[in-house]
């Protein structure tokens, strides 16, 4: 068994962490759970699930949760394609070379100094989780909001600086409880005001766009669809019968004048 307490800065593999809290799962003990930068960026909509990990800590490429279901997972262990049954192909781990931050705080007392912003978080982020704070690229800031969107991103290539593990313990210090022994939370400083997070969405960008088809589409969605699709026949419907009507009428209009 692997312990979820831990050290602080002892930072181990997100796939051995989620393997942990499925072995606390199944014996009832506490689990801690709880805009895209670009247009192949995905969240992880599934949830946790008993990984399969190789002896590095790193997720192996094919999943199946001990089950006959079985789909690909990127580095992050965050499924980027269909599901399918045992016979899926999963040819390689395609990694995740950037990640996008969507970071919402509670409301402070003092306006927040957008440019100390980003060398708060990428210092916070630094100190927090052992990470390498020139690999956040950008900061942005929604005051109204209270919205902070953060971009973190390394070379296409890179295979040193893991995004996903630095990505999942501060996802369960801002939403459960943080996998340190210390309890303490993600607070950015600025300007000695403590920025304390109420909520965050990851975004993953692979270096290989993912899989998706159709069938990942959520009932919402295709409900929508179907709408937009009935509403599309239903106004060629009308303009069909309009027309009818109107070549009928022409019709008639000259034997009426030969009647006459």
């Amino acid at each position: 068994m692997i312990l979820l307490i831990l050290p602080l800065l002892s930072v181990i593999p997100k796939c051995f962490l989620m393997k942990a809290e499925m072995f606390r799962a199944r014996h009832g003990l506490s689990t801690r759970t709880g805009g895209k930068p670009v247009d192949t960026a995905f969240v992880d909509n599934d949830g946790i699930y008993d990984p399969d990990c190789d002896a590095t800590g790193a997720f192996r490429a094919k999943q199946c949760n001990n089950t006959e279901v079985c789909w690909c997972v990127n580095s992050a262990g965050v499924r980027r394609t269909d599901k399918g049954d045992k016979s899926l192909r999963c040819e390689k781990l395609v990694e995740t070379y950037w990640v996008r931050l969507e970071l919402k705080h509670k409301a402070v007392n003092n306006a927040v100094d957008a440019a100390k912003l980003q060398d708060a978080v990428a210092t916070a982020i630094q100190n927090r989780y052992s990470f390498d704070k020139t690999l956040v690229k950008e900061v942005q800031y929604d005051p109204k909001a209270r919205l902070i969107v953060v971009d973190v991103q390394k070379e296409k290539g890179d295979r040193k600086a893991d995004l996903s593990r630095m990505a999942y313990y501060m996802e369960k210090d801002v939403k459960v409880l943080p996998l340190f022994k210390d309890q303490a939370k993600f607070e950015p400083s600025v300007d000695g005001q403590k920025l304390e997070m109420e909520n965050i969405l990851v975004y993953y960008v692979d270096e290989e766009a993912p899989t998706f088809t159709m069938k990942r589409l959520t009932g919402g969605v295709i409900a929508v669809i179907v709408v937009v699709m009935l509403a599309v026949a239903a106004g060629l419907l009308v303009l069909f019968l309009k027309r009818r009507r109107e070549q009928r009428y022409s019709k008639a209009e000259p034997r009426e004048l030969e009647a006459m």
